[in-house]
């Protein structure tokens, strides 16, 4: 995403926004189980939104699909301390490989969209996880909310 570097930035900002409401939209539409895949970026920011709301919605509960133990080795301090915070907040944490293998990631992906019924994605076309985990969702027929592609603000600004 162009503006992680810059987590002050008005695209973040925008971003953020969009990101909220559509957590907000899904547990209005009934859903109060979600799945994180706490990589950097996306993952961990939908994370704490989920946190965030289960102060006014107390049966939401979260559940960290960790790909392998020691993912956020190689992070910065910060990032390492909000995977912390996040993974200490979960309800419930699966770890699918002892150590990282080349798939490792694309099994983490598999894991929650087998276990889910919506995706919340930030998906711009380009190849990769992403990419993969999307057309991954389309084919086992989820819903998915794409906040590149939603109404929740201009993206042309980016």
């Amino acid at each position: 995403m162009p503006f992680y570097a810059n987590g002050n930035s008005y695209g973040f900002r925008q971003f953020q926004n969009a990101l909220t409401r559509a957590v907000f939209d899904a547990i209005h539409s009934g859903y109060n189980h979600f799945i994180t895949g706490m990589s950097r970026g996306m993952d961990l920011w939908a994370a704490q939104e989920v946190i965030a709301y289960r102060k006014a919605y107390p049966s939401l509960t979260l559940e960290a699909a960790i790909p392998f133990e020691g993912q956020d080795a190689l992070w910065s301090e910060e990032d390492r301390a909000l995977y912390a915070s996040v993974r200490g907040q979960c309800d419930s944490v699966v770890i699918l490989s002892p150590s990282h293998t080349p798939n490792v990631m694309y099994m983490r992906n598999r894991y929650m969209v087998d276990r889910s019924s919506m995706l919340i994605a930030a998906y711009d076309g380009a190849a990769g996880g992403t990419r993969y985990t999307v057309e991954y969702a389309k084919s086992r027929g989820l819903v998915i909310v794409n906040l590149f592609e939603t109404d929740y603000y201009d993206y042309t600004i980016l």
